[in-house]
């Protein structure tokens, strides 16, 4: 889910102008209390296929970088839109000649890359849906289960990595024996592995054109799983609509896009909608150049991007709030960096968690010392079910947990639903259901046809509507204490993490049918080297420990506690965990998100010790 939950404060300095829609709604309430909101802008026309757009900057800027990545000699491997067309044509013939289909796609078990990419765009020109996978599924899992689980449902006929030495333990592991595999490099024992350099060498199919025209907007481009951060993951269907509208409401929303061809580095897996549908989406729709970052936000990671940066002058730049944070001292430190980043530099974007004030106060902070005006910090609300752009803030609304309002062709419907109201959403971009899973696609809708997507919001201003809304949180995570007091999660979880800054990356929350709320706390190691400079960068139950840090997390949630003002939002004990959360347990998504559910049931004894009475010295106490 992509749900913004924390922003600056107000800063003097003023916003670097950005050409941006003005957002305007229209309201219904019905007599149960449900209300409707509905943008007065209609969405414009957009491409049948997003292969037209590749088709179009082909034709009009053959030789603009589209995509580039560093080569093994360290300078940039680019690829043109002329370029990315002729390896889509051959690649689209090559994959035309297998049986290949919806029933048996083309799944990337590799990151991104521009291979990878070339591929992708092979399989979109002929008509075949493809499913990018979290190389975590392959290269972190130690069982591979969760691998296991997408294969079977999925059942690809072709499945392509960039490195098949990389993968070859998941790959003997789950990948059946009469599915092809398709590598860049690397050997396999025991099996046989199609170069990828043979297809891109396929002649073009003289009925290749033919195939691509008969792609309808009901075609499915592509399946993406969900993040699996409130149950396993399910293959979410991505038709051409989708991808396609959704970039329009991009664009109708955020104009400046439409002005000058983006120019992006980008490290956000495509495995996620946010990587692939968003990002990838807006810089072809737009005829932008991606430079592909292979840096992560993690200490180990971060040198590679901070060292494109220096590099590569963004017009629009996208993170993570790790990724922010992470990047935010070399901005301080370094002015070449500086320089270069902010030198074209429209606005910055940020989903998947809350930003804490501190980093977006510092982002302010540098990019006023550079240009003497703060860049526009924007975010989105959605779904990997809703493509993923729902609803939009602007540069001037955007704030702390403001997630705006719908943009031109989606309708947002809010329901009551204890004592909040429940967001439901409508449109081109929501996706038509989940791949062989019926049940469940039955029971994301409602009897309008609106999706469900759990999570509550309320009014900015409840006297005027066209203010937009705010995050309330999500519904599944709501519970109530043994008095009968109804625990938001959400907008309790993020408050206590920004109290806590920046010692803790997350919370999970308990207290169901207890007298108190608790929470187990999971630190941030880089934060916590801030408190102690000799704490090992890769050792939770260092962190947890350590009595420096120990103290200057009570200090913090001993704070937080006493300016609670009721039981439903004061947390009275704490416990820092020592080990970290598991992905093959289905505690932690591939991408980062925590499940907060699964760590409650994975972690019972420690839950039990937050409640014990009297607690373990672990445990950190409000009295």
């Amino acid at each position: 889910m992509i749900r913004p939950l924390a922003a600056s404060a107000a800063a003097p300095a003023p916003l670097r102008e950005l050409s941006f829609a003005r957002l305007q709604v229209e309201t219904e309430r019905r007599r149960d209390g449900t209300l409707y909101v509905r943008p007065t802008a209609a969405l414009a026309d957009y491409p049948t296929r997003i292969t037209d757009c590749l088709l179009h900057w082909a034709a009009h800027a053959p030789d603009r970088v589209f995509l580039a990545e560093r080569g093994r000699d360290g300078g940039w491997r680019t690829l043109s839109y002329a370029h990315m067309l002729h390896a889509a044509r051959r690649i689209a013939s090559a994959l035309l000649t297998r049986p290949l289909s919806a029933e048996r796609p083309v799944m990337m078990l590799s990151g991104n890359s521009l291979d990878h990419a070339q591929l992708a765009f092979g399989a979109l020109y002929a008509g075949i849906p493809h499913v990018p996978v979290s190389p975590q599924y392959s290269l972190l899992s130690t069982d591979f289960a969760k691998l296991g689980e997408v294969i079977s449902l999925l059942t690809p006929g072709l499945v392509f990595v960039e490195d098949a030495s990389l993968f070859a333990a998941a790959l003997q592991a789950r990948v059946p024996p009469d599915v092809e595999i398709v590598a860049s490099r690397g050997a396999l024992a025991g099996r046989k592995l199609t170069p990828f350099d043979e297809l891109l060498a396929a002649s073009p199919r003289a009925d290749l054109e033919a195939h691509h025209a008969a792609i309808t907007p009901d075609h499915i481009a592509r399946f993406l799983l969900t993040s699996g951060s409130t149950g396993n993951p399910k293959a979410v269907i991505n038709t051409q609509r989708m991808l396609c509208a959704n970039q329009m409401m991009l664009r109708q929303a955020m104009t400046f896009l439409g002005e000058q061809p983006p120019v992006i580095v980008d490290w956000l897996p495509w495995s996620h909608t946010f990587g692939s549908n968003h990002n990838i989406g807006l810089t072809l729709f737009n005829g932008g150049s991606m430079y592909l970052d292979h840096g992560k936000p993690t200490p180990a990671g971060i040198g590679d991007t901070i060292a494109n940066l220096r590099e590569i002058a963004p017009t629009l730049y996208f993170n993570v709030p790790k990724g922010f944070e992470a990047l935010l001292p070399a901005l301080r430190q370094d002015a070449g960096l500086r320089r270069t980043f902010f030198s074209r530099l429209q606005a910055m974007f940020f989903a998947g968690a809350s930003l804490a004030a501190h980093v977006w106060e510092g982002l302010d902070q540098v990019a006023v010392e550079q240009t003497g005006a703060r860049v526009p910090m924007l975010t989105g609300f959605g779904s990997t079910e809703t493509a993923p752009f729902f609803m939009a803030v602007t540069p001037q609304s955007s704030r702390s947990g403001h997630v705006g309002l719908p943009a031109a062709g989606n309708e947002a419907k809010l329901v009551p639903c204890h004592g909040k109201l429940e967001v439901r959403v409508r449109g081109p971009n929501v996706t038509p259901g989940y791949w062989r899973q019926p049940e469940l696609t039955a029971r994301a809708f409602d009897e309008e046809g609106y999706y469900q997507l759990g999570d509550a919001l309320k009014p900015a201003d409840p006297d005027d509507l066209s203010a937009g809304f705010d995050f309330d949180g999500r519904l599944s995570e709501d519970f109530k204490l043994a008095s009968g007091t109804w625990v938001s999660v959400g907008p309790l979880r993020a408050r206590l993490i920004a109290a806590c800054a920046p010692l803790v990356r997350d919370v999970v929350i308990a207290g169901l049918d207890r007298d108190e709320v608790a929470a187990l706390a999971l630190l941030d190691l880089d934060g916590c080297r801030r408190i102690n400079p000799l704490l090992p960068a890769d050792d939770l139950a260092a962190c947890a420990a350590d009595l420096q840090v120990r103290a200057a997390f009570r200090q913090r949630f001993v704070s937080f506690a006493y300016e609670a003002t009721g039981s439903s939002n004061r947390v009275t004990r704490a416990l820092l965990l020592a080990t970290p959360l598991s992905i093959d347990k289905g505690e932690l998504t591939d991408k980062g998100s925590v499940n907060q559910r699964a760590v409650r049931d994975h972690r019972g004894d420690l839950i039990a010790q937050l409640y014990a009475d009297p607690p373990p010295a672990d445990v950190i106490a409000v009295r």
